[in-house]
């Protein structure tokens, strides 16, 4: 425990040392590009900003190209001023590029903290509460159930009862004839004659030769 403890101490320590410093080079460097009292405080405070923007956006895993993008600016912005106080810049007489990038670097920070923190982040299918696939709404979850068939009742044995036939009026002249018929057909074959063949003989419809039939 005391081990981690005193890593954790000196990465602490030598973060508030690099943090200090790298914020007195902007100051001097802002101060030197003609920004005059608190201008020149806020600098460093603004670089130091966009630059933990960028990388809790690139810890977040969500939109790294525009992370990584104002990362690499601040970082240059950081590393630029360290460098330019290192006695390769002569303070008292800055360039013109030079008051040029520390005037217009308000507006290059106040874009890329409202990218960073406005940007929106990309959609999941997954939901972040219980980690479960959102459900799909049937169209058709509130349409009533269909109403189901009811079966055919059974139709009664007597309604399949044949009816009987309608009673035919034979005239009596055809009924003497179809009379000589079936004596001339016993005659000659020794038995009654049947109602087809007595049909076949008369030439006429099966109901009327059922009901000849019937009065022979």
């Amino acid at each position: 425990m005391r081990a981690q403890l005193a890593r954790i101490d000196a990465v602490l320590v030598q973060a508030v040392i690099a943090a200090a410093l790298s914020f007195a080079h902007l100051h001097d460097v802002a101060s030197a590009a003609g920004q005059d009292g608190w201008k020149a405080w806020a600098y460093p405070i603004s670089v130091d900003l966009l630059l933990v923007a960028a990388w809790r956006r690139l810890r977040a895993g969500e939109a790294k190209a525009a992370g990584w993008c104002w990362f690499v600016i601040a970082l240059a912005a950081s590393l630029g001023a360290n460098v330019a106080t290192a006695g390769l810049l002569d303070l008292n007489h800055v360039p013109a590029w030079l008051r040029i990038l520390v005037a217009g670097w308000p507006a290059v920070a106040f874009l890329g903290g409202t990218l960073l923190a406005h940007s929106a982040p990309p959609r999941h299918e997954t939901t972040k509460e219980d980690g479960r696939e959102p459900e799909h709404i049937d169209d058709q979850e509130d349409a009533p159930d269909p109403v189901p068939e009811l079966p055919t009742p059974p139709v009664p044995e007597a309604a399949h009862t044949p009816t009987p036939p309608t009673s035919v009026s034979v005239p009596a002249a055809l009924v003497e004839h179809a009379r000589k018929v079936a004596t001339e057909h016993h005659t000659r074959t020794g038995t009654s004659i049947d109602t087809t063949t007595l049909r076949a003989r008369l030439g006429v419809p099966m109901p009327m030769a059922d009901a000849i039939a019937a009065q022979l």
